[in-house]
Parts: structure tokens; sequence; C-alpha cells
């Protein structure tokens, strides 16, 4: 499970100037410029039997797209130093998956996290 999703998110993640992927607290993450991360992939995080990827996303995005699809969205659970706390959620094992979708969130999380140098090579493409 979960194999054909992780190669969506790295044909997406890897267009992106300068990100890369490591494994990062057991998991895929991907970080721009080998620092900052931009999203961790999550097939079957503690035992819970989905598949998922965890974004930043601006403060109120994360319980409005909750609100909205709460079986496609989900809040992370937040770690003791209160990171993931302003991420959101996306479940890729559901059926109906909208690669468009998935694409165009992560674009908007690498916009919010990465230099503005990236983002104006990311703009000329």
């Amino acid at each position: 499970m979960g194999r054909s999703e992780l190669d969506g998110v790295r044909k997406i993640a890897l267009a992106l100037p300068e990100v890369n992927e490591r494994l990062s607290h057991g998991a895929a993450c991907f970080f721009i410029q080998n620092k900052r991360p931009l999203c961790y992939y999550h097939d079957d995080h503690r035992g819970d039997g989905r598949v998922s990827l965890w974004f930043p996303v601006p403060p109120g995005v994360q319980e409005e797209m909750v609100a909205a699809e709460p079986e496609l969205f989900f809040k992370p659970p937040t770690s003791a130093a209160g990171t993931f706390g302003n991420w959101l959620g996306v479940f890729l094992d559901i059926s109906e998956l909208d690669w468009r979708e998935i694409a165009g969130l992560l674009e908007e999380a690498f916009r919010r996290a990465a230099p503005k140098r990236l983002v104006a090579e990311l703009d000329q493409r």
C-alpha cells in the first residue's frame, strides 16, 4: 500500500526548485534546500492504516479545509514542540484523488516556505 501515492508525491515535490527527499523521523520528507520541510509523506503513521501527506498552511486554512471536507483533510497531531500546529493533512488513499489539487496545495506550501529567490524561479517556469 502507498507506493503509487509516494511516487505521485515525488513527481510533484521534486519538480519544485531545490526540493530533495530524505527520511525524517522515519517518514519520507521533502525539504527545500535540504533544510526547510515542504511536506511529510506517511504510510500507516503510528498504525493509523492510512496513507497521507502533511504540509504547512496559513493560519485558519487547516480548520476551514477540515470542516469543508473531513473525508479528505485532517489536522495532523501536533508534536510536543508545536510542530504541525499549522499544517494540513490530506488522505492520499481515497478513490477519486485529484492529483492536480495535491499539486496546487504543495505549490502553495512551497510558496509559503521557500525563499523569495526560489519562488521567483518557480514563477519563471
